[in-house]
């Protein structure tokens, strides 16, 4: 297990959640709701999704609870300052049930929505791995939009480049 507890865990999650909620702030108001094409997810489904499914999907299946997530429509939230407070709402809820998570429920299994046994501790890697896939969408949104986003580990693949010392053909 990679984990002693959940509050060891979630040492690593929000250094994750960090780089995403930065990422969101990128987000223009006047384009929250913009989608690259209909049927899409626009910045707010993406931002209410990865809320949601945090705390009622991943959530309760740490709890090895049934996941109870309502979808991502604006019945959640909607308009900026009201879906952006669901996100961190969502959040706080979410580290309350990890904090409480001891060595002993890290290693239960739970069932996941498609009915998958799964230890907790490797479900909860899944909830990372699922929000960094909608940032990488909103990244890309954000592109698509000419905004410019923050690199994601301080450097831009540019500047690595440039830094980089190993034999290069230029």
């Amino acid at each position: 297990m990679d984990y002693a507890d959940g509050k060891a865990f979630l040492t690593y999650f929000e250094s994750i959640r960090g780089r995403t909620t930065r990422v969101i702030e990128c987000i223009p108001r006047e384009q929250f709701e913009w989608r690259p094409q209909e049927g899409m997810f626009s910045f707010a489904d993406l931002v209410r999704h990865i809320a949601a499914t945090e705390r009622w999907m991943f959530g309760e299946n740490a709890r090895c609870l049934p996941s109870r997530y309502p979808g991502h429509g604006d019945f959640l939230a909607s308009g900026y300052d009201d879906v952006i407070a669901y996100y961190k709402r969502m959040h706080a809820e979410t580290v309350e049930i990890l904090q409480s998570l001891t060595a002993e429920d890290l290693a239960k299994r739970t069932v996941t929505p498609g009915g998958g046994e799964i230890a907790v501790w490797k479900w909860l890697r899944a909830m990372i791995e699922h929000e960094v896939h909608h940032r990488g969408q909103i990244y890309l949104m954000l592109r698509q939009i000419n905004v410019p986003t923050p690199p994601l580990y301080g450097l831009t693949s540019e500047e690595v480049f440039a830094r980089s010392t190993q034999d290069r053909q230029d």
